[in-house]
């Protein structure tokens, strides 16, 4: 595993939290708005302080989680625009030398059945595959909770996106199991991620409830840790979570987390 911080919430800015990243011993980062974001800028900034991008969020389409007005990846009628969304930002993040580009599929569509929208998201992922596949960036499908942050998002099981990513069957489309998220949703995460290892591109961590730094709620990270570890996944850990308002700085957060592994 190597672990990797969120700029966008360590720092002020991205190039910021690259900085951020490596007084903390961090040598990668994601971020959010790939679009809004000083390239040149991340690009230097990477250069300078000695640390990678992990990964970014998809534009457009692909980083849609609540708005039913845009487009998203599990209508049908927007199959164009979600592929084109996404194989742009595939090409940014390539050009940045990310390992993955995050993508959240929208919300449950009302005028369609549940199978329709899962048929669709399955053909934008299969339309993206050759373009992942060439430039050599990881497509990862994020679940997110619907109970607590997400109402209404169409993806919430962990197990349902195993599911579509084997279905697309291409090693360049994967899942993003974010912990913090699978726990509300489902539990069970040290069996969900081992027995599908080999479809985890990328993890995050945070803990239950809150949201907050991993050893603040219930979520047994250390042996999560462990877990993953043993089950050999050597990819990325993203740390997207917010410090305790207990007077712990992001800092402190970062580096009892980085101890707990």
């Amino acid at each position: 595993m190597t672990f990797d911080v969120n700029a966008g919430i360590v720092g002020e800015s991205v190039p910021d939290g690259i900085e951020r990243a490596a007084d903390l011993g961090v040598g990668a980062v994601e971020f959010f708005d790939w679009e809004g974001a000083d390239l040149d800028a991340v690009e230097s900034a990477c250069e300078m302080h000695g640390v990678d991008v992990a990964g970014i969020l998809a534009a457009g389409a692909g980083s849609n989680i609540d708005d039913r007005d845009a487009p998203a990846a599990v209508n049908p009628y927007d199959r164009e625009t979600a592929v084109a969304d996404v194989e742009r930002s595939l090409e940014a993040a390539a050009d940045l030398g990310a390992d993955a580009l995050i993508v959240t599929v929208g919300p449950d569509q009302g005028g369609f059945d549940r199978d329709t929208q899962r048929r669709a998201l399955e053909r934008v992922l299969s339309d993206v595959a050759p373009t992942a596949e060439d430039v050599g960036v990881t497509v990862v499908v994020e679940p997110l909770n619907t109970v607590v942050d997400h109402p209404g998002y169409f993806l919430e099981s962990s197990r349902e996106a195993f599911d579509i990513t084997r279905a697309v069957g291409s090693d360049r489309v994967q899942v993003l199991f974010d912990v913090y998220h699978q726990q509300i949703t489902e539990g069970d995460a040290i069996r969900n991620l081992t027995e599908n290892v080999d479809q985890v591109g990328h993890v995050h961590v945070a803990d239950n409830p809150g949201r907050l730094e991993p050893g603040t709620g219930e979520i047994a990270y250390g042996r999560i840790f462990d877990a993953l570890d043993d089950a050999g996944y050597d990819g990325y850990v993203g740390l997207e979570f917010f410090a305790t308002s207990d007077g712990t700085s992001m800092d402190e957060a970062v580096r009892s987390t980085l101890e707990l592994a």
